[in-house]
């Protein structure tokens, strides 16, 4: 079996190769991405390619499965540039794969493409993917979604699967999730655990993350299976104020969160940190998550809860671990980093 995994060097592709280069099942991997990564995988070989710009069909030929990782979180004040390879680069990846003529197509939805959902219970797979209006991820993600809806509708013959995680972590991509998420002016001593001193306690601050490397093994089970449709994957226990206290050692503090949403958003407009008020609405917006589906048809277990996924992130972080990749450049998003600071917060892609 060949296999083309687009985004290839990011958090969850460098989960998903070893996991693929493992499996006799697989003879090669043809690892796509904008960027040469400066380290290697078993049974893989690279194609330098944007999927918003660059031919792909010739990259796909003679792939079994393809599976489109490719996805832009910054820069997150261009939403020309992020739209381009999220949406329409998307599209460009499903056309591509069909005039190839892969038997199978794998896509890294989220749970972001979910409606506004309860923190009550848990939502299956058929809960709405209409997204969260005001955040970009989740109006991608979502459009996205009904861009595959119409491509299977055309193309029948071609096994469609979607995973939909929770958020993902691993420390090996500390340095690239901080500099996504977090930016350079982040202080390196506050992240030790009990050193962070609050958690903000809002009503509907839950949601669900899993570790990178079960992320690769779902994707590496839907590729060599035969599973067809949407699959929630996320591990326990889902995230509150208590329970982020709890493994923080921090107290749990009652903020407004229009005051929250407005400190967020002036932040983000001043580049002083790359995440725009959208995804706090997105955190508080989207459902939990029954992963039932993902156990019983894909035979997917996580190994790992989410709070060792958390801690192993928070850790790796303030150690600025990664990887030789452009996404997770080891130690490229430490504190005060000038080409971030000159070039602004939020307002390049590296990957």
């Amino acid at each position: 079996m060949r296999v083309a995994v687009t985004g290839a060097t990011g958090n969850v592709g460098t989960s998903l190769l070893p996991a693929l280069s493992a499996d006799d099942a697989v003879d090669e991997i043809v690892g796509i991405a904008r960027r040469r990564p400066g380290l290697s995988f078993e049974r893989t070989r690279w194609i330098c390619a944007d999927v918003a710009r660059d031919d792909l069909t010739e990259a796909f030929r003679g792939a079994d499965v393809v599976v489109h990782l490719a996805w832009l979180i910054q820069p997150s004040h261009d939403r020309n540039v992020t739209r381009g390879v999220n949406v329409e680069g998307s599209r460009r990846v499903f056309e591509a794969a069909a005039a190839a003529g892969v038997s199978a197509l794998v896509y890294a939805s989220s749970v972001g493409a979910y409606s506004p959902g309860p923190k009550d219970r848990r939502v299956d797979e058929s809960w709405p993917t209409g997204g969260i209006p005001t955040s970009f991820y989740s109006r991608d993600k979502a459009a996205v979604e009904t861009i595959l809806d119409s491509f299977e509708r055309a193309h029948q013959s071609i096994r469609v699967v979607r995973l939909r995680p929770g958020l993902i972590f691993k420390g090996d991509a500390a340095s690239g999730i901080r500099r996504l998420f977090a930016g350079p002016l982040l202080p390196t001593p506050l992240l030790r655990r009990r050193l962070i001193p609050i958690v903000p306690a809002l009503e509907r601050l839950r949601f669900q993350a899993v570790h990178s490397l079960d992320v690769g093994e779902a994707y590496k089970l839907a590729v060599l299976g035969d599973a067809r449709g949407a699959f929630n994957i996320a591990a326990d226990p889902v995230f509150d104020p208590p329970e982020l206290a709890r493994l923080l050692g921090a107290r749990p503090v009652a903020v407004p969160q229009k005051a929250l949403r407005a400190a967020v958003h002036l932040s983000w407009k001043l580049r002083l940190q790359p995440t725009p008020p959208g995804w706090l609405d997105l955190a508080l917006g989207v459902p939990l998550m029954d992963t039932s589906r993902a156990r019983e048809e894909l035979g997917w277990t996580p190994t790992r809860t989410s709070g060792e996924a958390l801690l192993e992130l928070i850790d790796a972080m303030r150690r600025g671990d990664g990887l030789q990749t452009a996404p997770l450049e080891p130690g490229g998003a430490g504190p005060l980093r000038l080409r971030e600071l000159l070039t602004g917060v939020g307002g390049r892609s590296r990957g």
